[in-house]
């Protein structure tokens, strides 16, 4: 069987390495064999003690500007579907949008969590989003629907 890649796009700016780091396990932690969830998160440990995560780390080629912008469009490119997690935001995310258009120019499903009441509501981004849901269960569920080749 295909093995396919889904890229977990969200807020990683002003939140704890742990907020950014525990819902994208848990979605991977859900999926079938088949489906692997990539983190933009992954090989970033150094960031553990982080209580907000600022906006670079140039110290850290994985997390300089130039590495963030380099690594995570390079996923979105190979990836076959984003799940993007806006649940709680309090503060619009500009990279994360701009994950969400890299993945609409590439032509990648792509399905956004997030309340009705959310900062991120926008016609753009509805327009581009296949599927608004309001928690990561049906989200995971339609990944799983989408990228599985049988029932």
């Amino acid at each position: 069987m295909k093995e396919f890649l889904l890229y977990c796009a969200g807020p990683i700016l002003g939140t704890s390495y742990k907020e950014c780091t525990s819902w994208r396990e848990y979605v991977a932690n859900q999926l079938p064999l088949h489906i692997t969830a990539v983190s933009p998160m992954r090989g970033k440990k150094y960031l553990e003690n982080e209580k907000s995560i600022s906006h670079s780390y140039e110290e850290y080629p994985l997390s300089s500007k130039k590495g963030i912008t380099c690594r995570d469009r390079m996923d979105v490119m190979r990836c076959d579907m984003i799940i993007v997690n806006f649940l709680g935001t309090k503060k619009v995310s500009i990279g994360t949008v701009m994950e969400i258009a890299w993945a609409d120019a590439w032509r990648k499903p792509i399905i956004v969590v997030m309340e009705k009441d959310n900062i991120h509501q926008h016609t753009i981004l509805q327009e581009v989003t296949g599927f608004i849901v309001s928690d990561l269960d049906e989200a995971i569920k339609i990944v799983v629907s989408v990228l599985s080749p049988t029932l």
